[in-house]
């Protein structure tokens, strides 16, 4: 049975209007009754219905988005941005406000959004990433709460609309391009190997060595964040092996300007001493000296497909679970180099 405001206003021995106003965050209420009311509402779970005072309005016109725990740290990466673009403009076209999270960590996240899903703060969610056994995505699917999420899900995929790239043939194609330039000792760099898209990834990257009949070496895999901090990390790693690799497959682009950064700092140029690809195709890999060669995954119709496919999702409750896979291309830039032998 659903908590009441009659039953927080019980527990914290006050008016029920008291409690109403404590959820307005009304000047009139002290600070500490706001304090015994919002701790009765997290002892009994109640979460309070912010559109409760107009009943007539069916739908919210807001659309929930998840940034992967911490935002602050995701938001240093130019994907976000992009990918919120999309959603942004056909959000916009479709007379749709955003209601992006700021969760620090998991726990407070998953609160987030279960404050966007019991108190109908918003009509549908888009998660903008994918990782093993997320207790926020099964609590979407329990919900029934339509949702979109960027990237492939890791369980649940035929109940989950997503939109993606096919991230393993992409980087069985940049890989490949490695390959055909000669490279024999090719190292991955990846995020976090509980995110989908590193996992993908590095399995795209795996399938052209072995198909190339090249020599698996467990040492040339290295995971570390989508920052530029963890490119640098990940080169003291690879350059201090016996033998170093040719050439990177880099999982982000950010993580490639930290790459290149400590090359330089060790003497190693690029691309005349190793060759390096990296993913996304942000405005910074064009600018960059060496300019990235790197997949474009076209981050901003992302965004925008996701959006379609919520709002799509919202406005028909019956509208089936859809796979929507944005095209990818490699742009050749000068990060590259033919090995000659």
């Amino acid at each position: 049975m659903a908590v009441t405001i009659k039953d927080v206003a019980k527990k914290a021995n006050v008016a029920p209007s008291t409690v109403s106003r404590v959820i307005a965050d009304s000047p009139r209420i002290s600070a500490d009754t706001k304090k015994r009311v919002r701790k009765a509402m997290k002892d009994l779970g109640y979460h309070p219905n912010v559109n409760a005072r107009n009943l007539a309005v069916r739908s919210t016109k807001a659309i929930g988005v998840i940034m992967p725990t911490s935002a602050e740290t995701a938001l240093q990466n130019p994907f976000f941005p992009e990918v919120l673009r999309g959603v942004g403009t056909l959000a916009h076209e479709t007379e749709y406000s955003l209601y992006v999270s700021t969760g620090g960590d998991e726990e407070q996240l998953f609160e987030e959004v279960k404050r966007m899903v019991y108190g109908n703060r918003v009509d549908g969610i888009i998660l903008l990433y994918s990782r093993m056994s997320d207790p926020i995505m099964d609590f979407l699917v329990e919900s029934n709460f339509p949702f979109v999420v960027v990237g492939k899900p890791y369980e649940h995929e035929s109940k989950i609309t997503y939109v993606d790239n096919d991230n393993i043939s992409a980087s069985k194609d940049v890989t490949n391009h490695l390959i055909d330039l000669g490279h024999e000792h090719i190292a991955f760099i990846g995020g976090s190997n509980d995110l989908v898209v590193t996992v993908d990834r590095l399995h795209g990257y795996q399938r052209a060595i072995k198909d190339a009949s090249l020599i698996t070496n467990p040492d040339y895999i290295v995971h570390a964040e989508f920052l530029k901090s963890g490119g640098r990390k990940a080169v003291e790693r690879l350059f201090s092996l016996e033998m170093p690799p040719t050439a990177l497959v880099i999982a982000d682009d950010i993580m490639s300007l930290g790459v290149i950064n400590m090359l330089e700092e060790l003497g190693i140029a690029c691309p005349d001493d190793i060759s390096i690809t990296s993913f996304n195709n942000l405005y910074l890999s064009e600018i960059t000296r060496p300019a990235l060669t790197t997949v474009d995954i076209q981050i901003f119709m992302l965004g925008v497909q996701a959006a379609k496919c919520l709002i799509e999702r919202v406005t028909n409750k019956e509208e089936p679970a859809k796979r929507i896979i944005v095209p990818h291309e490699i742009v050749y830039r000068s990060s590259t180099k033919e090995v000659f032998k």
